[in-house]
């Protein structure tokens, strides 16, 4: 009676289907590079860049929430005063940010007899 008749379709532009997933999962990679990865490496040297600025009298404020002025620095520990004659020892890592910066000792104005006018 009638025969029946199977025709295979090619896929069109079947060449180009194997480009499109790499390109989205460049383009997914690249999105989480800016989005995620760069912001924190920028957040990280920032901190230990704050870290490493830390100096004496410094007002500091702990991980744990704990206000401290540093008394002393050393290698990788920093000697907070958290009350008066109360003395502990932290990680540096363990410091979040800086209350406030000591002042540094101003030079001293010396006025010369020939520089002043009377």
């Amino acid at each position: 009676m009638g025969r029946s008749v199977t025709v295979y379709y090619a896929a069109a532009g079947g060449g180009a289907g194997g480009f499109t997933p790499i390109l989205m999962i460049a383009l997914l990679f690249g999105v989480m590079y800016f989005m995620m990865i760069r912001p924190q490496q920028k957040r990280r040297r920032e901190a230990e860049s704050m870290q490493s600025a830390l100096g004496p009298g410094d007002e500091v404020v702990t991980i744990g929430g704990l206000y401290g002025t540093v008394t002393g620095i050393e290698d990788e520990t920093v000697l907070l005063e958290i009350a008066p004659g109360v003395q502990t020892r932290y990680a540096r890592p363990a410091i979040a940010r800086v209350v406030t910066r000591a002042e540094l000792p101003s030079e001293p104005v010396t006025e010369d007899a020939d520089t002043v006018k009377e």
